[in-house]
């Protein structure tokens, strides 16, 4: 088990920092802004939740769709927080990691899923982060768990971009992000 809280809490750190005028920006992702990934970071907090609790239904097995981008809705600033709150509640209970469950319309061992939605979590909190002139301050333990799933052949292949290389020298957060498909040095409009 991995506990998710610190990186839900970065990331709940990054996401009210966002001013308004910063939602319509780019970000490493280039079919996203702001307002996507955040809109993107809501929905998962509630299917890894549902999923976490083994549960069925449209949050789980519903898979995104591309080109479809999420819409962020009113009041996100409160609810978002909210949800990587109870996000990394649920998953601090063995059972979430344990047997099969199902998100994004895949099935899925608990513990990979676990470890998925930790590195949605952080990947996307420093898209966010990044996007805005903010700081993202990942904790190891998270980032040494995204760095293994990451960088095993599978599952990993096909979550992000193709992997980018990264000095093996540089720090876990850029090695991590390199993986995911990102550029460490990523600025807006750069």
């Amino acid at each position: 088990m991995i506990d998710l809280g610190p990186v839900c809490r970065a990331t709940a750190r990054v996401a009210v920092g966002v001013p308004d005028e910063r939602l319509d920006g780019p970000t490493p992702c280039p079919a996203y802004t702001v307002r996507d990934i955040l809109a993107h970071l809501a929905g998962l907090t509630i299917a890894f939740r549902d999923a976490a609790g083994k549960k069925r239904g449209p949050t789980t097995d519903t898979a995104p769709e591309p080109g479809n981008l999420p819409v962020l809705e009113e009041g996100w600033r409160e609810a978002l927080p909210r949800q990587l709150d109870e996000l990394a509640a649920v998953w601090r209970d063995p059972a979430a990691w344990q047997g099969g469950t199902r998100v994004g319309g895949v099935d899925l061992p608990g513990e990979v899923a676990g470890v998925v939605a930790l590195n949605e979590v952080l990947v996307h909190g420093w898209d966010v982060a990044r996007a805005t002139g903010q700081v993202y301050e990942a904790d190891e333990a998270g980032l040494r768990a995204s760095y293994g799933m990451l960088s095993a052949p599978l599952p990993a292949e096909g979550i992000f971009g193709p992997p980018l290389a990264v000095d093996g020298d540089a720090p876990l957060l850029d090695q991590v992000i390199g993986l995911s498909g990102r550029r460490p040095d990523w600025l807006p409009g750069v």
